[in-house]
């Protein structure tokens, strides 16, 4: 399918599937009052995801795809009673009445393509994060899930932790004034300066390489280079950095400052091969003001190894602020153990963002630490500003333990879908976050230049950047 055809077909009858109004079924639950869920992509991240869904206790989980045989026996060994597949268009059309929700854990250039099979048959979706490998397919995905009414969820699971919550209440406080600047940053690289390989490899027996590819062109397979595990770092499948941690350390401050998609996009790194993203990447954002900032947002993102560089905004002080004395016995200060969770004295998280504003700095650590104030190069005390935000918020105490946390956001999917509150991060937020974000992926395509963004008819001033926009699917 060409990128022309997605457009047109993005927002009803995509794939030729027939669409009913959602309100039929779009949150339905088996008899047993349990939500029915089937499980595209099982591996890697998508066992995680299967193991904190299935936890619920009104799980049911009654289909299983991937397209690694290994994976799917792992899975069904975990789930037996599902039903098992490696092609996901399969699943959807023997099993679409016994489906209640679908949960979409492929590869990045696949999330598209089944979430919006799903979403055509009028399934709540959780798609992991980026929500899509292009900035059409996120806009379709957004209004595919508003036309129809349905629960969905990306799968930034610190979204709903303790912390970023926190940071969320204290920006939205003017704790630190106005904020003007947003440097966020992470050491990881899911980049790749090596060029494409040569030759090709037998492919294993456990791996449908024509089911992996999916709507992207073909290629040859290479060990070692797509499947399971090096696709993050290659342009016609994963995001590199910024569609990885960045989706996460963004959410944050995004969410925060309540920000749309950016006016500018500069990034500053190699120039594009076509096949790898580049292992270093410096990306900077103009936005239009909002309640929490000045009139514009400049926002500054770094990845890769050595990053952040040096600046004076990333300065940490080299004393912790003794906290005062609590009045109380049993204090907020001394649940959230404040000094125990500050980055080692001087030393910068390695991955993290800092809010610059008109009165002062917060720094935000990634992740599982408090938000920090900073002011005049010292730490400053906001421990009862913080038990007052908890307070009101009804916060609760933080929990720095990942696998009773991390499930969280994904128990909010599944109440959401039967009926028991909503969502935090649907994708009427996710597909803007993942705008933003996929617009500093195709900046990498023009190393240096500043493209300006026209958010109302999504499209680029550069016509030259548009071509990067969509993507050609290919019939497999």
């Amino acid at each position: 399918m060409k990128k022309r055809e997605f457009i047109k077909t993005s927002g009803l009858g995509f794939l030729g599937l027939i669409s009913s109004p959602a309100w039929l079924n779009s949150c339905s639950a088996s008899s047993a009052g349990k939500l029915r869920t089937a499980h595209i992509g099982v591996g890697n991240m998508g066992a995680e995801d299967l193991k904190a869904v299935s936890s619920h206790p009104k799980v049911d989980v009654v289909a299983l795809c991937d397209v690694d045989a290994k994976n799917l026996a792992a899975a069904k060994e975990l789930h037996p009673k599902a039903k098992i597949y490696s092609d996901y268009r399969m699943m959807m059309k023997e099993m679409a009445d016994e489906i209640d929700a679908v949960i979409v854990s492929t590869p990045d250039h696949t999330h598209a393509p089944a979430s919006m099979l799903a979403m055509e048959n009028n399934k709540p979706v959780y798609c992991q994060k980026p929500l899509t490998h292009y900035v059409h397919e996120s806009r379709a995905m957004n209004k595919m899930a508003k036309e129809k009414g349905l629960i969905t969820q990306m799968g930034i699971q610190v979204h709903s932790f303790y912390d970023y919550k926190l940071a969320t209440l204290l920006i939205q406080s003017g704790i630190i004034g106005k904020v003007h600047t947003v440097h966020a940053w992470s050491p990881k690289s899911w980049g790749y300066n090596g060029g494409e390989p040569e030759g090709e490899d037998p492919v294993p027996e456990n791996l449908d390489w024509n089911l992996w590819l999916g709507t992207s062109a073909e290629r040859p397979y290479k060990e070692g280079y797509y499947h399971p595990g090096n696709w993050r770092k290659l342009v016609d499948y994963g995001c590199g950095t910024l569609g990885d941690m960045g989706v996460h350390i963004f959410d944050t401050p995004y969410n925060a400052l309540n920000l749309d998609v950016p006016r500018t996009i500069k990034n500053e790194c190699r120039e594009p091969d076509g096949f790898g993203y580049p292992e270093n990447n410096t990306v900077t954002y103009e936005f239009p003001g909002t309640d929490y900032t000045t009139e514009s947002l400049k926002w500054i993102w770094y990845d890769g190894p050595g990053m952040p560089p040096a600046h004076e905004d990333l300065s940490i002080p080299g004393e912790i602020a003794e906290a005062k004395d609590a009045e109380e016995e049993e204090s907020m200060e001394d649940k959230i153990s404040l000094d125990a969770n500050v980055a080692a004295e001087g030393q910068l998280p390695e991955q993290g963002a800092m809010f610059i504003g008109t009165e002062g700095r917060l720094l935000l650590p990634h992740f599982m630490q408090l938000p920090k104030k900073i002011v005049n190069g010292e730490y400053v005390d906001i421990s009862s500003e913080i038990e007052a935000l908890s307070k009101e918020h009804n916060l609760g105490e933080p929990i720095r333990n990942y696998d009773t946390e991390g499930p969280k956001h994904y128990h909010q999917f599944v109440d959401a879908c039967l009926g028991q509150g909503e969502t935090s991060a649907p994708f009427a937020y996710a597909a803007r976050l993942t705008e933003t974000i996929l617009l500093g992926v195709i900046a990498g395509r023009f190393p240096n230049e500043t493209l300006h963004w026209d958010a109302e008819n999504a499209r680029f001033a550069e016509e030259e950047a548009n071509q990067y926009l969509a993507g050609d699917y290919r019939e497999f």
